[in-house]
């Protein structure tokens, strides 16, 4: 399995009307978290600790809100929060 990154919850809804330029931004954020998980936990699905926290990520025009999953070696998008500024 590689790590990836995937929309969950009511984000694959917000996605539906959220701006392609957001959009854009969010999935380069995603993309750099994918990388970074991958990096600190090379052996992802042998991992038996707890997962670590998620976070927000403040964007321009809003933010997101994502959890690592290790041992599914996910990052996932739980949370799309347009704003417009």
């Amino acid at each position: 399995m590689t790590w990836k990154w995937e929309y969950a919850f009511g984000a694959e809804e917000a996605v539906r009307t959220a701006p392609a330029g957001f959009l854009a931004e969010v999935h380069r954020k995603a993309d750099e978290l994918v990388r970074a998980a991958e990096a600190l936990h090379v052996h992802g699905q042998a991992h038996a600790g707890t997962d670590p926290r998620g976070g927000d990520i403040i964007i321009p025009g809003g933010m997101f809100t994502y959890q690592v999953v290790v041992r599914a070696e996910r990052v996932y998008v739980v949370q799309i929060t347009y704003l417009g500024f």
